[in-house]
């Protein structure tokens, strides 16, 4: 049976790669567009450039999230199989 924990992980970082190619191509649009100087283009590249820095900030948040959990995780790991050294936690990655 799947674990409900594990499909979380996967959608979020489905998530944080889906994130990080639309701010890419946010980012080329907007160069690629910088030569338009209608009232228009310049307005939906502002309102363009705003959302792309919201999901720049919400792409950071969700990175850092991410990590805490593997840190968290990476501890839980070391307190279960008492890696009390560095070449604990190395010789258990072998086994």
């Amino acid at each position: 049976m799947d674990d409900p924990d594990q499909k979380q992980v996967q959608s979020q970082e489905q998530l944080i790669g889906d994130l990080r190619q639309v701010i890419e191509n946010a980012e080329e649009l907007l160069k690629n567009t910088d030569h338009y100087t209608g009232l228009m283009y310049q307005a939906a590249r502002a309102k363009l450039a705003q959302a792309l820095l919201a999901a720049t900030e919400e792409l950071e948040r969700c990175e850092d999230a991410q990590l805490l959990r593997m840190i968290e995780a990476t501890h839980r790991a070391n307190l279960l199989y008492r890696d009390l050294s560095g070449e604990d936690k190395l010789m258990r990655a072998f086994h």
